[in-house]
């Protein structure tokens, strides 16, 4: 089949999710108490989650149901479709053959709301009347704002201060959805008041918003708390992505040589790509696995690999991840998204267990990245989803130099109609790269807990 959009129909939407800890060759170490530094108990996650997302989080079983009342809401936009860039491929005089996986279809322009809808979902069926989270960019509390209203719950969402002045009409897409929503760190906290007594004029981060938000759930009883990426159950649900994507190919009569997505937290790069791995860790199949981060937060080509807290405050549990440390605040850049001093275990693991590899690019060769993409395809990608389209090329151009034809595949993770301020400082030669502190990284790392 040489068709340029592979479509599926509604039927084709998966029926379960896939889940990597069933194939994973060394296995997860379990998330460990705050306090005692012991493995956690089902029972001590349930002042943040019900009893079904706990089961997810620590199962590993291969296969896990979806409701039929997740799949009746992703079927506003689910299928999603897998596209050829065949006018990307002309412009780069390439060899390869470019396909991307198009999330931004969803109602709230991205991946997400996968994971935002069942969170919802079995959180009303549990009787919780509020969620609270934390949001970056706005990808993520604009879905879950988006999946509360489906199910009759309340919102409220700590939205990182940087991105809340950088993209107002997230904040103004939340709340149209019934959402409030905090510019974080907030003075509605103990956590985020601590930190603006220390640095008023800060730029907050996704370690404080979390902060923030897990305080709000944990004080209030009808209160549960969301989690958009990084938790195992989170990744488990985006794995609708590469479920689609593998059914598409199949279709295409293409098997991928090269997987890219984006990583800040890993939910849509694991969603997308962790569906490939099981053939892959059999021997059966050679396919790379490409994560691309931004050089201002180099969490997997920078961090360490050790347990640490996903929050500033040392609320959340301790999770053996890369991480840059929760005290390291990265430089304010427009893909907010990817602005996370952790990674999801499940992708640490992966990179660990040399299933997936990982590049950094810096924040100007991805909005070029996106521009050409833009002018090619017709479709405005996010911020963050420029990454991943900087990866594409950056193997595309390998293809050209070394004469190969080979089949790359990236998850666009969302679309930027809210992220013009992003193009507009771009177009007017107003963006520029951005770069951590190399001192204040190390004095983050050397904060990291005593774990035995």
């Amino acid at each position: 089949m040489t068709d340029k959009k592979i479509l599926l129909q509604e039927k084709d939407i998966p029926t379960q999710w896939y889940n990597l800890m069933a194939d994973l060759p060394t296995p997860l170490r379990p998330p460990l108490h705050p306090g005692t530094h012991q493995p956690l108990t089902p029972q001590e996650l349930a002042p943040l989650f019900p009893e079904a997302l706990i089961k997810q989080e620590m199962s590993a079983d291969r296969w896990i149901d979806i409701p039929d009342e997740v799949r009746e809401v992703y079927r506003l936009w689910r299928p999603s479709p897998l596209i050829r860039a065949s006018r990307l491929e002309k412009a780069l005089d390439t060899p390869a053959e470019i396909w991307f996986k198009w999330e931004g279809v969803s109602p709230a322009g991205s991946h997400k709301p996968n994971s935002a809808v069942p969170q919802a979902y079995y959180n009303a069926k549990e009787g919780v009347r509020r969620l609270t989270t934390e949001t970056g960019a706005g990808q993520w509390g604009s879905s879950l704002a988006f999946a509360c209203a489906q199910f009759g719950l309340k919102c409220t969402i700590y939205m990182v201060r940087v991105s809340f002045n950088q993209k107002p009409y997230r904040a103004s897409m939340m709340r149209t959805w019934g959402a409030e929503v905090f510019a974080s760190p907030s003075d509605k906290t103990d956590s985020g008041r601590a930190v603006l007594a220390e640095d008023p004029e800060t730029n907050g981060s996704l370690g404080i918003a979390i902060s923030e938000a897990v305080e709000d759930a944990v004080k209030h009883a009808d209160a549960h708390y969301a989690l958009g990426s990084v938790l195992n159950h989170v990744l488990i649900h985006q794995s609708v992505v590469g479920l689609e994507a593998r059914k598409q190919l199949e279709l295409a009569d293409r098997r991928p040589d090269v997987l890219v997505g984006c990583v800040g937290g890993g939910s849509n790069f694991a969603g997308f790509a962790f569906p490939f791995l099981p053939e892959k860790i059999r021997g059966q199949s050679k396919v790379r696995l490409v994560a691309v981060e931004p050089s201002a937060c180099p969490t997997l080509t920078r961090g360490r690999l050790a347990y640490d807290f996903g929050d500033t405050a040392g609320l959340t549990p301790l999770i053996r991840m890369h991480t840059l440390g929760s005290h390291f605040i990265p430089p304010g850049f427009h893909a907010g998204g990817l602005r996370y001093h952790g990674m999801a275990p499940m992708v640490s693991a992966a990179v660990e267990q040399g299933l997936c590899e990982t590049i950094a690019v810096e924040q100007l060769e991805t909005f070029k990245a996106g521009m050409l993409f833009t002018r090619t395809e017709g479709i405005m990608p996010a911020p963050e989803a420029n990454h991943a389209i900087r990866g594409a090329i950056i193997e595309a151009e390998r293809c050209k130099r070394e004469g190969h034809r080979e089949v790359i595949v990236m998850n666009l993770s969302g679309h930027g109609h809210m992220d013009m301020s992003a193009y507009d400082a771009y177009l007017g030669g107003k963006l520029v790269d951005v770069h951590y502190d190399e001192q204040a990284l190390a004095l983050s790392l050397s904060h990291l807990p005593e774990v035995k």
